[in-house]
């Protein structure tokens, strides 16, 4: 399934083509293609080039590895989250490796390398849902995650399709057309709410 939109002003296939489903194919994703996947995170920008991020990862076809990683998955997103092939956990670490000074773009640090892995996942035909509500402490607990790495979003890997077991609400919005804010909302100039010259009527 795709749901490539229609941009306001011409972008990369890659950006406009990339959504995040709730319905996914009953089949599994190869390792080489997970494996590129966390390459593309692998070499993404991050500050003092600190890589601060982590992944833990888990698929259905190791049940109760999946069974353990579902259960950090808060119960608005179990309909359809149990569902996926691959569920993954994005961590990152507070602090900087060397000096333990706080890292203020740790968590924007982590965001720019699950940006990679989710273009590199549309280049590939598969469909990433990430997700913000997910336990935490249950997470860090079960995986004993250091006390300055944050457990931060969950995301949800397969190939998107129409899966008739998902609630009539979930399949309804994945086949919703996607909207996204003008630009001119949020580019400002001189002062903030200006809009800048630059996007400006």
């Amino acid at each position: 399934m795709s749901v490539s939109v229609q941009s306001a002003f011409p972008i990369n296939e890659l950006l406009s083509k990339r959504w995040s489903p709730f319905a996914f194919e009953d089949r599994s994703v190869s390792e080489e293609n997970l494996r590129a996947l966390f390459e593309a995170a692998r070499w993404s920008a991050s500050a003092a080039n600190e890589q601060p991020w982590s992944y833990i990862v888990a698929t259905r076809d190791q049940p109760e590895e999946f069974a353990r990683m579902l259960s950090c998955v808060e119960d608005i997103n179990q309909p359809w989250a149990k569902f996926a092939p691959v569920l993954v956990l994005g961590c990152t670490r507070l602090t900087f490796e060397h000096t333990g000074l706080p890292y203020a773009t740790a968590e924007h640090d982590l965001g720019l390398a699950s940006a990679n892995l989710v273009f590199e996942a549309t280049a590939r035909g598969l469909g990433v849902h990430q997700m913000i509500h997910i336990h935490r402490d249950r997470a860090k607990e079960l995986y004993e995650i250091p006390e300055d790495v944050r457990p931060l979003t969950g995301l949800a890997i397969g190939y998107a399709g129409d899966d008739w077991r998902l609630p009539q609400s979930y399949q309804q919005e994945d086949q919703a057309r996607r909207s996204r804010k003008p630009i001119d909302t949020f580019v400002f100039g001189k002062k903030w709410a200006m809009i800048s010259p630059l996007v400006g009527r």
